[in-house]
């Protein structure tokens, strides 16, 4: 909606709205553009090539050879990305955007890159066209399966914090990347006031840009919401007005886990309408929110009604203890086909965090 003009449309009928305009909205609806402006500006990213036809773009990927990441140009669900291994699954992915042209338009134009290496994390702050405040870390899990195999999703799971956002981490990115792509966008003359999300990828404790999203993310708001001390309306009043200067968060210490629960197919095909079973029941766990997603509700029953069905988050004192509390959780709501990664956080206690 946002890259479709709704803030404009509001905002044209003198209505309140969050988020940013259709023009700033660029930023996570057209990768070029995105790439484009980090170039220009020195923000640290991947290497990259833009393509509009197919037989160039496959020349590039074999001269570059793999692992490639291959990425159509516009918004594809969370599912336009390819990390590909092989040259061969780099050319599968190109020819499903290009010739096959599975995301429609959003595949007239693809970005191939250099694969980063590293560890991934999410970083969301709000501005208002100058002042960028930052939200609580967070880590959000891509592929489908546990290990990080399969295709990647809209995301199956998150945590916060990501114990990878070290204090220095964290000012690097604030100042190298976060600051930066707000005045980038203001010298183009984008009025940024909303949410900006940095998919990044750290090594060694250097961050890159993989993606923005001009949103929240999801999963990872759900896990830094249940942190979040105090109100989050009067933050985003403060985005709309151009008056966030001054402004802080407070974040509760405790971590906080989402396990996404998916029809089983997701992110390929996948049947609808599945009963839920048990939800009354995780809902009683003590330090658990559900958040709903791909459901319906008919005669009383809570039905499947997308890809991604639920997002169970919990809190603990720390990231083993909120592990525990959300998978007790997880496992007692059931459905035909359910589907969901066992190894969300995993990372964070493999970095020595209880």
């Amino acid at each position: 909606p946002l890259t479709m003009g709704i803030v404009d449309f509001f905002q044209a009928e003198e209505l309140t709205i969050f988020g940013v305009n259709m023009a700033a909205a660029q930023i996570e609806g057209s990768k070029v553009f995105a790439k484009e402006l980090m170039k220009q500006y020195g923000i640290p990213t991947a290497e990259y090539r833009v393509f509009e036809g197919r037989d160039e773009a496959a020349a590039y990927i074999r001269k570059k050879g793999a692992p490639i990441v291959v990425k159509a140009d516009g918004l594809a669900a969370g599912k336009g990305v390819t990390v590909a291994n092989t040259v061969q699954e780099a050319l599968e992915a190109l020819d499903r955007i290009m010739v096959q042209k599975v995301f429609g338009e959003a595949g007239k134009r693809v970005v191939i890159e250099e694969r980063l290496l590293g560890e991934e994390a999410s970083f969301i702050a709000f501005s208002d066209g100058s002042t960028v405040l930052p939200m609580a870390s967070s880590q959000d899990h891509k592929p489908v399966y546990d290990n990080d195999e399969g295709p990647n999703t809209g995301g199956m799971g998150a945590y916060s914090p990501a114990p990878i956002v070290s204090p220095e981490v964290h000012r690097r990115i604030m100042q190298q990347i976060m600051i930066p792509t707000i005045k980038a966008l203001a010298a183009e003359g984008y009025l940024y006031r909303g949410a900006l999300y940095a998919g990044l990828m750290i090594q060694e404790g250097v961050p890159k840009v993989l993606e923005f999203n001009c949103r929240f993310g999801d999963p990872e708001t759900q896990p830094i919401l249940v942190r979040m001390k105090g109100d989050l309306v009067p933050i985003l009043e403060a985005c709309i007005r151009g008056d966030i200067a001054g402004l802080e968060i407070s974040w509760d210490p405790k971590a906080a886990v989402c396990v996404v629960m998916a029809s089983g197919g997701y992110p390929g095909t996948y049947e609808k309408g599945k009963v839920i079973q048990g939800l009354e029941e995780a809902e009683r766990t003590e330090g658990v929110y559900i958040f709903h997603a791909g459901t319906a509700f008919e005669n009383g029953r809570y039905l499947t009604a997308g890809g991604r069905v639920l997002g169970v988050t919990g809190l603990g004192k720390g990231i083993r203890e909120a592990i525990e509390t959300t998978y007790r959780a997880v496992s007692k709501i059931s459905w035909e086909g359910v589907h969901y990664r066992r190894d969300i956080g995993k990372k964070a206690l493999g970095r020595g965090e209880e």
